[in-house]
């Protein structure tokens, strides 16, 4: 009985996620940015996620592993544009990692950016096909890539463990 209550609740959750979700990528298509609120509220539900799975322990360790996929991601930004000069990763996208964290943690992560990535060539190689220049300086959002990959990871992850 517990196990369907957990369940439940999961799904429930998660289904809150995927609207946080479809929401960030429209706005990240239309706008070029991810809202602090939307990383925000996904980050809150992956804390309240890991408490109802496994008690507040479970929370201070998605806080934490989210705490180091940010800061990661930030060092990696700044590595970058010190390289480059340009900017290669958004800081929302970054925001957003970090949120995921909470979600899937650090082990899920190369999951999520397997699915985003990829997902980011297919579109790029659909653009190019379509006839599109794509050059170094094409700007494409990411984040509706990160949402994907972050909501497929987490149903994943959720399913596996069953």
């Amino acid at each position: 009985m517990f196990a369907d209550t957990e369940h439940f609740w999961f799904f429930g959750i998660f289904a809150a996620l995927c609207l946080l979700c479809g929401l960030l990528s429209l706005i990240d298509i239309q706008r070029g940015i991810i809202p602090n609120k939307l990383n925000l509220l996904i980050a809150l539900l992956g804390i309240i996620k890991a408490i109802l799975g496994n008690g507040p322990p479970d929370a201070i360790k998605a806080l934490s592993q989210a705490a180091v996929i940010g800061a990661i991601f930030w060092l990696l930004r700044r590595l970058y544009f010190f390289w480059r000069k340009a900017a290669g990763l958004g800081l929302g996208d970054v925001k957003f990692l970090a949120a995921a964290g909470t979600w899937i943690g650090i082990a899920g992560l190369p999951i999520l950016l397997l699915i985003a990535t990829s997902g980011a060539l297919i579109a790029v190689g659909g653009l190019q096909l379509a006839g599109r220049d794509i050059t170094r300086q094409t700007s494409l959002p990411f984040g509706p890539f990160l949402a994907f990959g972050l909501v497929l990871t987490a149903l994943l992850q959720q399913l596996l463990a069953l």
